[in-house]
């Protein structure tokens, strides 16, 4: 028998953990809204259940919650063309989770390096929900019947998972319900890196504010972190090769490139040879410009919390008409009287 034909949809999702950085913008949300209006259905989602895996102040989680969803709309995602919500406002996330708790395997979870990562030597006492939390992204993405994830390199190992948990449910139920959903993985800025240490992941909780771009960050502050961001004293090479050993200015080159739409080839083609004195200002000034637009309106609507909430609920109301008869389709499958 044929698998049937789904439709092609896009399910990501930001966690509101505490702050956007121009690894959000990079390696998600400047993908997220190029997909929009393309082949694709688009669902984008905040991830608000995804953050209480470690503790929130209540008060923090919902400005956080409304800053992605300001990022969203700030960097273009427009909520007439594709779903923007949060997770929280859509129930069904959380049904199919433990569906899906029910489904996966305690070894797969075992095998998941992030949940490694950020247990750490304190393994014993996270919460139960850090370590079950693949199961519930699985549900993310399945409950839309999601065919395609944009991702950075450290989530594929979640969304084959996703693809473990597709696959044994509809063995297990003898059906082909569930999609096997595909990583997108793409673009030369997918792993933004510190701007004071090129082998450390941009980040949210680094120590200090000059390692990371904000996306509340205003044109000034944005122009001086890359201006004194670290380099080395080499002029850049011709080829992408010749950054091999150099983490700090191969990630300005990726990241020059992901704001301009380029290869690294390119970057280099244009800028091999010269030194920093020259590439850094051309950074700084490309990052302003696509930058400064994307924090001014984050503020816009920041100060207007009620329209980023009015705009939430409508795309809650969409995304549960997609994921409720999923979600009932499901129960049905597995034999529950409802």
């Amino acid at each position: 028998m044929d698998k049937p034909a789904f439709t092609p949809r896009v399910f990501s999702g930001i966690k509101p953990s505490g702050g956007l950085t121009l690894g959000n913008y990079l390696g998600a949300i400047k993908r997220f809204v190029g997909m929009q209006g393309g082949e694709f259905e688009t669902i984008y989602c905040v991830v608000d259940m995804h953050a209480i895996t470690v503790w929130q102040s209540p008060e923090d989680l919902r400005h956080a919650t409304r800053e992605v969803a300001a990022g969203y709309l700030a960097a273009g995602i427009d909520p007439d063309t594709s779903i923007l919500f949060n997770q929280s406002r859509v129930s069904a996330h959380a049904e199919l989770g433990w569906l899906f708790n029910c489904v996966a395997r305690v070894g797969w979870m075992n095998r998941m390096t992030q949940f490694k990562d950020k247990a750490g030597k304190n393994a014993e006492n996270v919460s139960l929900g850090l370590y079950a939390y693949p199961s519930l992204m699985a549900a993310d993405i399945l409950l839309y019947h999601a065919t395609h994830v944009p991702v950075g390199e450290d989530q594929k190992q979640h969304v084959e998972l996703t693809r473990d948990i597709a696959n044994k449910f509809n063995h297990d139920y003898k059906v082909d319900f569930f999609p096997e959903t595909v990583p997108v993985i793409e673009g030369p800025a997918m792993r933004v890196m510190n701007l004071r240490d090129g082998t450390k992941k941009m980040s949210k909780s680094g120590e200090s504010d000059m390692e990371r771009v904000n996306m509340t960050d205003d044109a000034d502050t944005i122009a001086k972190k890359f201006k004194k961001s670290k380099t080395d004293p080499e002029v850049l090479p011709e080829e992408m090769e010749g950054l091999a050993d150099r983490p700090e200015a191969r990630n300005l080159v990726n990241i020059y490139a992901g704001l301009a739409n380029m290869t690294g080839e390119a970057v280099l083609a244009e800028y091999g040879g010269q030194g920093w004195g020259k590439f850094k200002p051309a950074l700084a000034e490309l990052a302003v410009e696509q930058l400064a637009p994307i924090s001014t309106e984050m503020k816009r609507l920041m100060d207007d919390p009620a329209e980023i909430d009015r705009i939430m609920a409508k795309g809650a109301d969409k995304a549960n008409e997609i994921a409720q008869p999923i979600l009932d389709e499901t129960f049905k499958i597995m034999g529950f009287v409802r």
